[in-house]
């Protein structure tokens, strides 16, 4: 079960609307805005003196600062069985939510940017997104999660930026990639991808996920899809963001993180000049400092086991036989 859950019924296993409320500064309103007009007109007025009858310096009042409240309405499940667990809101969705709101807030490195996110289950982070990218994909895999992402698109459609195409597009890692397209746009399933559509992923500068993390042949499933994603063009960076779940097991006779293991035995810390051809790791991995990531999103409690990892892709070294190292 989730342990997102807002103003849900008791007993309630859904599907069930949500409404996450976050918080911008005024300095990131849209340009045009009322509040953006009124912060001009305040400071052109601040440089004019004025004096009253009898002289004295009268002091203009500044006006208040509201933050900016902005409402993403999510259908999602209170309960899911795992092979619909994208049918939920998991912690670690909102705390990339927060990253990538403050991503917008500090800089303006996802203007015009091509994005994906894998295993988008609801959509919120890469509905996020599309408020400055030029294109999104939501990516997932299985006919009830795509249907519940579309309809979250069609829900926020006023969110997004103007130009922003979002697409939500069926990706099954365990599947090869480049993916089969449809040549015949009149048969073309739903979620089906054109060849336009595999060629801009390609060009894409950032992929996102949130818990994806779970199990052992996910985690496998998830970098080897990384990989083929982040091969052609290395520069690619990718931000996943996990929550560490303890389960007793009886193979490991202890309490572990299911997954997180495995996780961490495909990065390696720092960059260098390549990866040796031999190694099984050609991720480098750091962990986010999150004291550093504002919470924006109202609607739930951060915790101590969740993690926001930056991922870039270093090409493997050329193999050299010993032939030619004598």
């Amino acid at each position: 079960m989730s342990e997102v859950h807002l103003g849900c019924p008791p007993n309630f296993s859904g599907p069930h609307i949500s409404r996450f409320t976050f918080s911008l500064p005024p300095e990131v309103e849209p340009v045009g805005c009322k509040y953006t007009d009124a912060v001009k007109d305040e400071a052109t007025s601040t440089s004019q003196v004025t004096l009253d009858e009898d002289g004295d310096l009268v002091i203009t009042r500044r006006s208040r600062r509201y933050k900016n409240n902005y409402v993403v309405t999510i259908q999602h499940n209170i309960t899911s069985s795992i092979p619909s667990v994208g049918l939920q809101v998991w912690r670690a969705e909102l705390i990339l939510a927060d990253f990538v709101l403050h991503k917008m807030v500090t800089s303006s490195e996802l203007n015009g940017i091509v994005a994906v996110e894998l295993g988008a289950g609801t959509g919120l982070v890469g509905m996020l997104l599309a408020r400055e990218a030029k294109t999104v994909f939501l990516t997932d895999h299985g006919d009830e999660v795509l249907e519940n992402c579309s309809a979250n698109v069609r829900l926020n459609l006023e969110m997004f930026h103007s130009q922003a195409s979002v697409h939500v597009r069926d990706l099954n890692w365990n599947d090869s990639w480049p993916t089969k397209v449809v040549e015949n746009s009149a048969s073309q399933e739903r979620y089906g991808w054109t060849r336009e559509e595999v060629e801009e992923l390609q060009r894409a500068s950032l992929i996102v996920a949130a818990d994806v993390i779970y199990s052992d042949d996910l985690t496998d499933a998830f970098f080897n899809t990384l990989e083929k994603l982040m091969m052609q063009r290395p520069e690619k960076v990718a931000y996943l963001a996990l929550e560490k779940r303890y389960n007793f097991t009886f193979d490991d006779l202890n309490v572990v993180a299911n997954g997180y293991s495995r996780f961490r035995s495909y990065l390696r810390d720092g960059e260098g000049d390549g990866v040796e051809s031999g190694s099984l790791t050609c991720f480098v991995g750091k962990c986010i400092d999150l004291t550093e990531i504002p919470q924006y999103m109202r609607e739930y409690d951060r915790g101590n086991d969740v993690e926001i990892w930056q991922i870039k892709y270093e090409k493997r070294k050329p193999y050299l036989s010993s032939a030619y190292l004598d």
